[in-house]
């Protein structure tokens, strides 16, 4: 990772992690490393059993165990970074989200917090303690998260909470009917945000959607399925890459996405 790429990461708002707890982890994994043929690493276990993914030798992901009676949903979570943790779960209050675990510490690796925003999409908060600490896959590594992207209803009444707690600054895709949004933190893009309108499946309400990096998003697609999962959508051709999106055996939902710099 360059030292441009490392600084960006650390800063308040940009990706840090993505996260999945499920039912079963032993299954969760065996279907993850079939699709992406992660390895695994012991993770920080104070909530319960956790492993770290492991794509071309770097840290990309983690699945855990879902604690009984815990509520949050079966879904990739996203983990924006902040220098403290503490301070941006209570920003997260002030501007009218939630807090729903946390912040604690995650052994000696950091801090962090899981919330919601006012209008209920889930993500997380990461503090780094060390510089080379989670999430360090140089970008367009294969089987690592790649984009971040919240989906929503509207763009407008949920940006402003993001731009309060994280300080982003805002570019807008001009497309007629196209309600999308690009969170930028130090003149970079992060994340996206992207207004679906009457289209927001009620089941699952706002929520954000992690975008792994693939060289054949048609051949993730067949193995999924061969795996037990099932395809929601695509594959498809984008301005921004080939991409499919997948559920696992649990649910979660997730996409796969040839990035159009790999097609160069």
């Amino acid at each position: 990772m360059t030292e441009a790429a490392t600084r960006l990461r650390h800063t308040p708002g940009a990706p840090a992690w993505a996260s999945l707890m499920v039912h079963g982890l032993d299954v969760g994994k065996e279907f993850y490393q079939g699709l992406f043929g992660w390895e695994f690493r012991a993770g920080p276990q104070q909530l319960g059993p956790y492993v770290r993914a492991v794509a071309g030798g770097h840290e990309v992901a983690g699945l855990g165990k879902k604690a009984a009676g815990r509520q949050l949903p079966i879904a990739w979570l996203p983990y924006l970074a902040t220098a403290d943790a503490d301070e941006t779960a209570s920003a997260v209050r002030s501007y009218g989200g939630t807090v729903a675990v946390g912040p604690l510490d995650a052994e000696s690796a950091g801090r962090m917090a899981i919330v919601a925003d006012p209008h209920g999409a889930p993500f997380g908060l990461w503090q780094d303690v060390h510089p080379s600490g989670l999430g360090t896959a140089p970008r367009g590594t294969l089987g690592a998260p790649v984009w971040f992207e919240l989906v929503t209803r509207e763009t407008g009444p949920v940006v402003k909470f993001y731009q309060a707690v994280f300080g982003y600054d805002i570019e807008s895709i001009e497309a007629p009917g196209f309600d999308y949004l690009t969170l930028c933190t130090d003149g970079a893009p992060v994340a996206g945000i992207h207004g679906v309108g009457d289209t927001l499946p009620r089941d699952r309400g706002p929520h954000w959607r992690t975008y792994f990096a693939v060289e054949d998003p048609d051949g993730m697609a067949r193995r999924a399925v061969e795996l037990g999962g099932h395809v929601v959508r695509g594959p498809d051709d984008s301005p921004y890459g080939r991409l499919a999106t997948i559920a696992d055996l649990e649910g979660a939902h997730f996409s796969v996405i040839r990035p159009v710099a790999a097609d160069r």
